[in-house]
């Protein structure tokens, strides 16, 4: 079905031509012409010859306008609705883009790959088997950021997923801001459907609110935090860095009647998130959906063209062509 987001502009359509008839006027008025040379009679008389031919295409002329008019009327084709499962969760993911995230210890194959570059891939592919779900993101460094809200377009998650880079939250690791926000964002939705699921390599180093603060705020708005720790080296020591902090993770998913789970390669983290897809659904209100595709490059795109057209029609070039002699 097409519909019209602006159909009031259609009400402009007629505006040239009110201009050409309030002109009129003063077009029937003509004022003296002091020409005492005949080269300036030969070029009014060229430039009344162009005048006359520019007003031969005044039906090019009033297509462009109208294109532009459909075009500013922004028409869109609504599809036929769709009906949304009437079961779900409420999942919010959280990802960490710290410094260390770019450490290449996860086996992918014969070669090592950034942690980063493994939990993209698998979370993405997470997501993506969400059907039925309203899935959210935030992503987190040094501070963290709604990049989704809870959304059934799981193709939008997806692709953001794909494109966190490190360095878009800075390079600490505010594990308990992160777990502020998604309780921000979870606690108005149905109690049995609030789920946090969150991944981090490090500790925190940078939040404002303190993760066990965070958890306890949690439990008592039943949002339930699975927490998962990402390393090679958990427990110790990696160049100097201190790994995942694995207690405070796992006390964290405790205290929300969640857990905690440890990833030490991509096959393992995607294993934990297969453990994920089995929790129970909830029941939510039934809704239909209709998708919406904007229409409005096709009469700008035909108003282009149009004038293209008519600026070779009124070119030099065409005329000298079009009133050259054929010999045949």
């Amino acid at each position: 079905m097409l519909e019209w987001t602006w159909p009031w502009v259609f009400l402009s359509s007629p505006l040239p031509l009110l201009i050409h008839y309030l002109s009129r006027g003063e077009a029937r008025q003509p004022s003296a012409v002091r020409a005492p040379f005949a080269a300036r009679w030969r070029g009014l008389s060229t430039a009344a010859q162009n005048s006359r031919a520019g007003r031969g295409y005044w039906w090019l002329l009033w297509l462009i306008w109208m294109m532009l008019v459909t075009a500013s009327a922004r028409p869109q084709w609504i599809g036929d609705p769709i009906e949304l499962p009437n079961t779900g969760r409420d999942l919010m993911l959280g990802l960490d883009l710290s410094g260390s995230m770019q450490i290449e210890d996860m086996q992918v194959g014969s070669r090592l790959v950034p942690r980063i570059t493994a939990v993209k891939a698998i979370a993405a592919d997470f997501t993506q088997r969400r059907q039925g779900d309203r899935v959210g993101l935030i992503l987190f460094g040094t501070r963290a950021y709604l990049q989704a809200p809870l959304t059934f377009d799981l193709n939008t998650v997806t692709r953001f997923i794909e494109e966190a880079q490190l360095g878009f939250a800075g390079e600490d690791t505010a594990i308990g801001d992160a777990l502020g926000l998604a309780i921000k964002r979870l606690r108005e939705r149905p109690a049995a459907s609030r789920i946090f699921v969150l991944l981090t390599d490090g500790q925190d180093t940078a939040s404002t609110v303190d993760p066990m603060e965070a958890a306890a705020l949690a439990s008592q708005l039943d949002v339930k935090i699975y927490t998962i720790g990402i390393s090679r080296a958990l427990g110790r020591s990696t160049r100097g860095r201190v790994e995942v902090d694995e207690a405070m993770l796992n006390a964290v998913a405790e205290a929300t009647g969640g857990r905690y789970f440890r990833a030490t390669s991509p096959a393992e983290l995607e294993a934990v998130y297969a453990l994920l897809d089995e929790l129970e659904p909830v029941e939510q209100a039934a809704s239909t959906f209709r998708p919406r595709r904007a229409w409005g490059w096709i009469p700008l795109l035909a108003a282009f063209g149009l004038a293209t057209l008519l600026a070779v029609l009124r070119s030099r070039w065409f005329r000298f062509l079009s009133a050259s002699p054929s010999y045949g």
